[in-house]
């Protein structure tokens, strides 16, 4: 879920003083439109990572913006008053009216996170309150309300540096506290809280944006033009008197880098090593397949990738290692009419697997956020909503005990090219090229952004995405394997032994 705030990225000086001036502009103009219209009122939560410029960003919204119609909200203890009070008390009251803004730094996730990161309170307890907070954000957003939810990240060494930058220096060394350094030793549990709390709380009415807080301008441009894009279209959709619907943020970070675009697709064997590995792997693989507690796990293998990427050679060297009576392919292809007349999820519950057994999906539920998505199959509402039904269907699997595994084999646009004209002029490989995938070829780009958002949305600590470099079919088949052994001896025990 955090991928793809670790990258690295990063504004340059020059850049964002060009870029600055123009955004302020744009702030101020959407800010006087929603403030004459008054049809619906802005909801800002500024959440995340300890020292990751939560606070230096809300200062600088309040610069941005014009501060007389912006209610900005540092929440802290509990109050007397509010003690007196149901929890929501002090957030009900703090909520800004029709044509204004409201920013929180702190907010009803924040208590929940740090009690359950310090085992106040359950997991079970957790979820309800995250249930809790999902009908009320539910309920803001029918009454009209925009909800824009934004996680500041830090990876842990760069929180642990901008610690002791903030310590050593005597003008903000105040900024620093025994708290959070004692929150910086339980880094690893609060990642783990936190991806929880934003899979379980990411809707399609409010999901949660990350940003990664390592770069100030970085950060402070993708807020501000993102706040700026949500209230355009909405503006936009009050005006033309439809309902609000909803509104993704920016899919491509503002200094162009998407993860898909880090991997290096260069990576390759040789054939010699590719065979001993394959060999190796596969073997392993059998002897896992038939440990003695692998009958109290099942096994998911999800493969999503470019059109000729290459997953048909992986499942078939997946499935050279296993009992055939232990495994099922499923080709997933356009739903049937009975499948239509379901729930969109159905059709993949009927097909998961009984304890030792695998079901291999080539193809999978992720095409309501993939093809569905990109060529209008479904609603923007739809696909929005997807992401966390997907996350929540992915837990109900883990924590029966089935290990998720989902790969994304990635190749270059030549690549698939040439591997196109190569099944076009090879006989026995034309059943693999049809004119939709040359279709689907003509919209790389935003089937590109599509498989971006997937990724962020739904790579959660549960169930992670494996990204493979594809371009060389042994590299990406040896990878395959390795991932799918790891992730079943981690399941059994068995890693590290």
């Amino acid at each position: 879920m955090f991928e793809s705030a670790e990258l690295g990225h990063r504004i340059d000086k020059e850049e964002y003083k060009q870029q600055v001036p123009e955004l302020r502009e744009n702030l101020l103009d959407a800010q006087l439109d929603l403030l004459q219209s008054k049809k619906f009122s802005v909801l800002i939560l500024i959440a995340g990572v300890d020292c990751a410029g939560k606070g230096e960003t809300v200062n600088l919204l309040n610069e941005w913006l014009d501060p007389r119609h912006v209610e900005t909200h540092a929440l802290r203890d509990l109050t007397d008053e509010e003690l007196e009070r149901p929890p929501m008390f002090r957030f009900w009251r703090a909520l800004p009216g029709r044509g204004k803004i409201g920013i929180f730094i702190g907010s009803w996730y924040s208590k929940p996170l740090v009690l359950n990161v310090y085992g106040e309170i359950k997991n079970a307890e957790l979820d309800q309150r995250l249930d809790r907070t999902i009908r009320f954000e539910n309920m803001l957003s029918r009454d009209g309300c925009l909800i824009l939810k934004f996680w500041l990240h830090l990876p842990k060494k760069a929180q642990k540096k901008r610690l002791k930058e903030l310590e050593s220096d005597p003008k903000t060394s105040w900024r620093v506290n025994a708290t959070d350094w004692r929150h910086y030793k339980l880094y690893d549990r609060f990642r783990q809280v936190s991806e929880r709390m934003l899979r379980a709380t990411s809707t399609a009415e409010a999901p949660w944006i990350i940003v990664e807080g390592s770069d100030p301008r970085y950060r402070y441009l993708t807020i501000g033009k993102l706040i700026h894009e949500s209230l355009v279209r909405r503006l936009a959709a009050s005006e033309k008197q439809i309902e609000p619907g909803i509104y993704p943020p920016l899919t491509t970070a503002i200094d162009g880098v998407r993860i898909l675009q880090t991997l290096d697709l260069n990576r390759s064997l040789n054939k010699n090593d590719y065979r001993n590995q394959l060999a190796r792997l596969q073997g392993r693989l059998n002897v896992l397949s038939r440990h003695a507690d692998f009958k109290k796990v099942s096994v998911v293998l999800v493969f999503e990738g470019n059109d000729a990427a290459g997953k048909g050679g992986s499942v078939r060297r997946i499935i050279q290692a296993l009992d055939a009576r232990s495994y099922r392919v499923i080709p997933v292809a356009a739903p049937t009419e009975e499948e239509r007349d379901q729930p969109y999820l159905w059709r993949f519950w009927r097909n998961l697997p009984r304890k030792g057994r695998f079901a291999i999906f080539d193809r999978s539920w992720y095409g309501r956020v993939l093809v569905e998505r990109v060529e209008g199959f479904c609603s923007q509402a739809d696909w929005m909503r997807a992401y966390g039904e997907i996350n929540d269907f992915e837990e109900q699997m883990v924590r029966h005990r089935t290990v998720v595994v989902k790969l994304w084999l990635s190749i270059s646009k030549d690549e698939q090219l040439k591997r196109f004209e190569e099944r076009e002029k090879i006989g026995f490989k034309r059943f693999k090229i049809t004119d939709e995938d040359w279709r689907n070829r003509e919209k790389w780009d935003e089937y590109e952004m599509a498989v971006c958002d997937m990724i962020d949305r739904t790579s959660s600590e549960i169930a992670p995405w494996t990204l493979v470099e594809a371009n060389d079919k042994y590299f990406a088949r040896v990878k395959v394997l390795e991932t799918l052994c790891e992730r079943i001896e981690v399941a059994l025990g068995e890693k590290g032994k």
